[in-house]
């Protein structure tokens, strides 16, 4: 496989953990940039990058590069995207891609166009033990899906300044953590709900503290989703059927699945499932998405982040929330 030349816009926590990743898959890493010289010069040195740019623009033009990662607050995603596809560059972004469906629809549009790949980052698509869950439900050990279950919640210390909870930078429970429990909804769903359900409790700053969503598709097939940014949760996905249930803990990075099988109304036998190694789940998402560009499409995933970009909207809509960049038009 190709040697890929990797472009970081953003040098966040998130934006150092994704460095090791692709040192660790590449080797190297070619650019980085922040409008922050010290910030970018630290980080440079720190993960070993070979040219670093306090403009991010004049990076993202730079032809030596093939794939752009974006690691900066969620508001400024859809610019950076769209002028890295213009480019010619191949998109990472972290989620959420964009901040609503429309702008998702228009880049998703520009990336076809370009013929580049543009995705989303969600480690549980490329999390090894899915594919087993997955195979387990296929085959019918779990019987008819029914309910699934999906928390997620933090405790972010009360600092009504700090990011998650600036309206500026469309913080709030819904885009930080929510896509994360909806990418896991949509796993076992299987097909797009036809009725959405929601209540939220707003913070102080007026973005969401904490709400619960409930998802249902024309099979009667439920989605119950909780999110909080004030209460800690454990990261809990629970998948139930007629046969049986499965648990997965820390489902954002899990390798390792409980089954309880409940076919018999008075008994219960209990299994699990491993698979992958969770401090390799940034790793997985580099290579898989090397490897789309080598076979020249995403494997769906685009399609996935569409779904969950409408449905996160969806929400917005019922609740009324809207950032101050929000045209009237995209929500």
């Amino acid at each position: 496989m190709k040697k890929y030349n990797w472009g970081i816009v953003g040098t966040g926590w998130i934006a150092h953990d994704m460095a090791d990743a692709i040192n660790a898959v590449n080797g190297e890493i070619y650019a980085a940039a922040n409008n922050n010289e010290k910030s970018v010069d630290e980080f440079a040195e720190e993960k070993h990058v070979k040219h670093i740019f306090t403009d991010p623009d004049e990076m993202i033009e730079d032809p030596n590069i093939d794939i752009i990662y974006i690691a900066t607050p969620n508001m400024s995603h859809y610019t950076y995207i769209k002028k890295a596809l213009n480019a010619g560059k191949n998109v990472f972004c972290e989620k959420p891609i964009t901040v609503n469906a429309k702008q998702f629809d228009e880049v998703a549009k520009l990336a076809k166009e370009k013929h580049l790949i543009l995705t989303e980052g969600f480690t549980l698509y490329h999390m090894p033990i899915y594919k087993k869950v997955k195979d387990l439900i296929k085959d019918g050990k779990l019987g008819q899906v029914k309910m699934i279950q999906i928390n997620f919640g933090s405790l972010k210390d009360y600092d009504p300044s700090n990011r998650f909870f600036s309206k500026r930078l469309a913080g709030g429970a819904l885009l930080d953590i929510g896509g994360y429990a909806t990418a896991f909804a949509m796993e076992f769903l299987g097909e797009y709900p036809e009725s959405i359900t929601t209540s939220v409790k707003f913070f102080e700053t007026g973005v969401d503290e904490q709400s619960g969503i409930i998802l249902k598709n024309s099979k009667g097939q439920m989605a119950v989703m909780s999110l909080s940014m004030r209460a800690k949760q454990p990261k809990r996905g629970l998948v139930s059927g007629t046969k049986g249930y499965v648990e997965i803990s820390q489902y954002p990075r899990a390798t390792r699945a409980d089954i309880t099988y409940t076919e018999s109304a008075h008994e219960e036998d209990h299994d699990y499932i491993e698979a992958g190694e969770s401090y390799k789940a940034l790793q997985y998402e580099v290579r898989d998405f090397e490897h789309y560009i080598e076979q020249g499409h995403d494997d769906g995933q685009l399609e996935k982040s569409r779904a969950i970009a409408h449905i996160l909207n969806s929400v917005r809509v019922a609740w009324g929330l809207k950032f101050p960049y929000d045209n009237e038009n995209e929500l």
